[in-house]
């Protein structure tokens, strides 16, 4: 997905002080569960609309990772930056207010609640969820209303999920629950979208439309950090890899260098070849 930056249009959110430094740096972060250190000074940036896949193990310590860089876990030790701001002790609401959002292994959505609805409501900073506001701007109110029916229907149209609008999450594919959860994390407007295995459990089919789903957000200066298993898929479609082993940072860098590092060969890929 590698393209000039200069091409494409910046999504709104975080914007980085330093041009020079990555959107996304993880620090020398540490993190222990009592004597099991499952993140042990793992190191790696993450430049502005890029796609980096983060591979290794089961067990490495990927999605604890993902957790202390969205706030759900507090590293031990050491470092989480977005666009050059510490935010490694912020809880995850404030994280995604400054531009990043995540997608889960097992969707987070409402099986209660229709596809439309479950987009409408992850939508954020409504006044009309605040009494006060709501009562002394009522314009103000239905106009927001009107602005996220509208941003409700381009992310179903987007996602091809528009046919499934009305329908409960509860009926919904796997894959199609994944798309879902991607469209709720598109309602927050992030510029940095974390996914942890958005193809595993998905149909082949399914799993190209999502695929190039990813692909355009990328092209429309989205920034992606994605968790996968998938090694023809990170290694055809990311512009870097990093890769995790024992909570260690063992490489990172273009696909074409690291799947030829011996230590990643041995630790991880095996027999695994570039068609």
């Amino acid at each position: 997905m590698s393209r000039d930056s200069s091409e494409s249009g910046a999504a709104t959110g975080v914007t980085g002080s330093d041009s020079d430094a990555p959107l996304l740096e993880v620090d020398d972060v540490v993190k222990r569960f009592g004597g099991l250190t499952a993140i042990d000074h793992a190191s790696f940036g993450v430049e502005a609309e890029s796609v980096t896949g983060l591979i290794g193990p089961n067990g490495a310590g990927k999605s604890t990772l993902f957790n202390c860089v969205t706030g759900m876990l507090t590293p031990d030790s050491g470092a989480v930056r977005l666009a050059g701001e510490d935010v490694q002790d912020l809880p995850p609401n404030r994280i995604a207010q400054r531009g990043l959002g995540r997608t889960f292994q097992t969707p987070k959505i409402f099986r209660g609640m229709s596809v439309r609805e479950n987009l409408a409501f992850a939508a954020r900073g409504q006044t009309g969820e605040r009494p006060i506001s709501a009562l002394v701007q009522p314009g103000t109110v239905g106009s927001e209303e009107a602005d996220i029916r509208e941003r409700v229907d381009d992310t179903l149209e987007f996602l091809s999920l528009d046919h499934l609008a009305e329908e409960y999450a509860s009926g919904l594919s796997g894959g199609q629950r994944k798309l879902l959860e991607l469209g709720r994390v598109l309602m927050l407007d992030p510029e940095i979208i974390l996914l942890d295995e958005p193809m595993a459990g998905v149909n082949p089919s399914l799993a190209d439309d999502l695929l190039d789903r990813l692909h355009e957000l990328n092209d429309r200066g989205r920034t992606i950090l994605l968790i996968e298993h998938d090694m023809d898929l990170v290694m055809n479609h990311c512009d870097r890899v990093v890769v995790l082993h024992n909570g260690q940072t063992l490489a990172s860098g273009p696909p074409s260098i690291v799947q030829e590092d011996e230590r990643v060969v041995e630790a991880y890929l095996g027999g695994f070849e570039n068609e």
